[in-house]
């Protein structure tokens, strides 16, 4: 007879699972028999029906456990279902036909327009190359909504000063413009100068370190964390953040919804519908401070 033991073996030497993901589905295992107990007189796997997982799931989220808590230890379940059924152990897996608690989808942190305004209006970068370059960085991240892999791929090449354009390279290699205005125009022409000026190595990368080598991701990561957090003390301050409030603006001021998700380089307009929750929660509060009886 298959039992617990026999699966996580299976799970160490077929398939080669870490130590500690097989200690989560011992625990989670251990914890669904340990409830199937106190529910049936007499334990038995097979024995188990789609309701007893159901009240488990209506107990863990009892005790506090978050969605995606209870869908992990699902998961866990599932796996040692099918492992059951593989061995024979039983005819009908319980769990065909439940469905997980819906994971709450969190708001993507982003910044105000004063608050973009005074990084980088009123926000002293210093002077030389890579003061010019870090307001750059986070000026194109702002202005454009691309992602950092993207940012970090752009090549001279890539970017159309006649047209104003950013050829960008995404997700699965593929490509689009997107248009950038006046200002970014004007601040890549200075950092342009500063880098002929200063740079000896040439590269076809776009932005460069001092070396002449093209920037990685955790260098453009600390950049954008460091002059955030003089604006800000938002937890999360990456560039992502940056992709956020570009989004996040464009909607706030009026721009169409699948306007947005083509500049974005989304796949789905469902990728791009969780910027219209973040400009409706930043209604409520201007609506909470502004009406009299709100």
């Amino acid at each position: 007879m298959l039992t617990e033991s026999a699966f996580l073996d299976y799970l160490r030497y077929e398939r080669n699972y870490s130590d500690k993901t097989i200690v989560n589905y011992g625990s989670d295992i251990c914890q669904f028999r340990q409830f199937i107990q106190e529910e049936m007189e007499t334990f038995d796997w097979a024995f188990v029906d789609s309701q007893i997982v159901r009240n488990w799931i209506v107990s863990l989220m009892d005790k506090g456990y978050t969605s995606t808590s209870v869908n992990r230890k699902l998961s866990s379940l599932r796996s040692f279902y099918k492992f059951l059924l593989r061995g024979n152990e039983l005819e009908i897996d319980p769990l065909r036909k439940i469905t997980g608690p819906k994971n709450k989808k969190t708001l993507p942190s982003f910044l105000k327009e004063g608050e973009m305004n005074q990084l980088l209006d009123k926000t002293d970068f210093g002077k030389g190359f890579v003061a010019c370059r870090d307001r750059l960085i986070i000026e194109m991240f702002y202005a454009t909504g691309i992602r950092l892999s993207e940012l970090i791929g752009l090549n001279n090449a890539d970017v159309d000063m006649l047209g104003c354009l950013l050829k960008v390279t995404g997700k699965r290699n593929k490509q689009r413009l997107v248009p950038f205005g006046d200002e970014l125009k004007e601040a890549i022409l200075v950092y342009r100068d500063i880098k002929k000026e200063e740079i000896q190595t040439s590269s076809e990368a776009f932005f460069v370190r001092l070396n002449g080598k093209p920037l990685y991701a955790g260098l453009v990561y600390n950049i954008v964390k460091r002059n955030l957090s003089k604006v800000v003390t938002l937890k999360k301050r990456t560039p992502h953040v940056l992709r956020h409030t570009f989004a996040t603006s464009m909607l706030n001021n009026e721009a169409e919804l699948g306007a947005v998700k083509e500049l974005l380089g989304h796949s789905s307009l469902s990728a791009t519908e969780i910027y219209t929750h973040t400009t409706f929660e930043e209604l409520k509060k201007v609506y909470k401070q502004a009406h009299p009886r709100s």
